[in-house]
């Protein structure tokens, strides 16, 4: 029986390939390599490219492997653009999980562990945030997300299909020999910037805002260990199979770093100096999202092991200073 990772090419999505590998599932891949990268991808996991929202397409991948459980990490996912394009992200986003969940159903696949985010809460109300905080979206971005979670949410009452709904706030770094990493085009994630100014691919880094309520001014985030994240969803598979309830998970660090603290670290990691400059506030940013993980500790038994911020900058340093370029030049691979 495999595994299949939906949008296994892409960051997260290879760090889950390349984590479930090493532990020893047989792993099946699905991308339509529209932000993904091919040479991210495991060689020992068998890949498809194409669109889920393509239901013979899909169709066609489960009826010729043997999936006994899904990983989905297949969504637009910057707040920005889906402001400029809602439509475009209720289609991909939703209507994806829809066609997914068809096919998972007519296929009797009984377990998905879904990457959902911190932006369902909206505005906090409350720091740490908890899974039982409020959920009022202030992006298409994170009202789909939050509508992928109700129909998994119907979808289990209706038909059996197990679900663990895993709430991400801030994910940085890399695998820590550096053969995978972080490459978005256009790079939008504050620790990757960061070392672009350090690598000289960029002039300056932009802080936007130090005016907030905050101990100097910046915003502070969450920042969890890519490969501890993937470590979560693991858990929160085997809890699964395992006969354990369908719900939601944060998942963070618990502990939050501000922008100045994320330059000053980066900095020692470096060696380098990353010119900095403050910029206007940008719409709509918190001052602080910090979460409580406490639930995925309790029930999954998840513990993130890269509890540092020089630790997660160390590795992801290590990525970009291996590959300048991003896997632009491995696409020979």
């Amino acid at each position: 029986m495999s595994v299949l990772v939906l949008g296994g090419a892409g960051y997260i999505g290879s760090h889950a390939v390349d984590q479930l590998i090493s532990r020893g599932y047989d792993v099946v891949v699905v991308d339509n390599l529209g932000t993904g990268h091919r040479a991210a991808v495991n060689k020992d996991a068998r890949f498809y490219e194409g669109d889920i929202r393509d239901k013979s397409f899909l169709d066609n991948v489960f009826a010729t492997e043997s999936i006994e459980g899904v990983f989905h990490f297949c969504a637009y996912s910057l707040v920005g653009e889906s402001v400029d394009k809602p439509l475009a992200y209720f289609n991909n986003n939703v209507n994806g999980l829809q066609v997914l969940l068809e096919v998972m159903y007519d296929h009797q696949v009984k377990h998905i562990i879904f990457s959902s985010t911190a932006a369902v809460y909206g505005e906090p109300d409350t720091v740490p945030i908890t899974e039982m905080d409020s959920k009022t979206p202030t992006s298409p971005y994170g009202e789909s997300k939050l509508m992928m979670e109700k129909m998994m949410h119907w979808s289990h009452k209706a038909y059996g299909v197990n679900y663990a709904a895993l709430r991400y706030f801030n994910v940085a770094g890399a695998k820590e020999d550096g053969t995978i990493g972080e490459d978005h085009r256009p790079e939008t994630h504050l620790i990757p910037i960061v070392l672009e100014v350090a690598l000289g691919q960029r002039e300056v880094l932009t802080v936007f805002g130090d005016d907030y309520d905050t101990e100097d001014g910046s915003c502070i985030r969450d920042y969890l260990h890519v490969v501890d994240l993937i470590d979560a969803h693991i858990l929160a598979y085997q809890h699964l199979q395992n006969g354990g309830e369908s719900g939601a998970f944060n998942l963070g660090s618990s502990q939050g770093y501000s922008v100045f603290e994320i330059l000053e670290a980066a900095r020692k990691v470096t060696n380098q100096p990353i010119e900095a400059k403050v910029g206007p506030r940008r719409a709509g940013d918190p001052s602080k999202l910090v979460a409580s993980s406490d639930k995925a500790q309790s029930i999954l038994g998840w513990k993130p092991k890269h509890d540092r911020i020089h630790d997660i900058i160390d590795s992801a340093w290590r990525w970009h200073n291996q590959h300048p370029n991003g896997y632009q030049e491995d696409t020979e691979v």
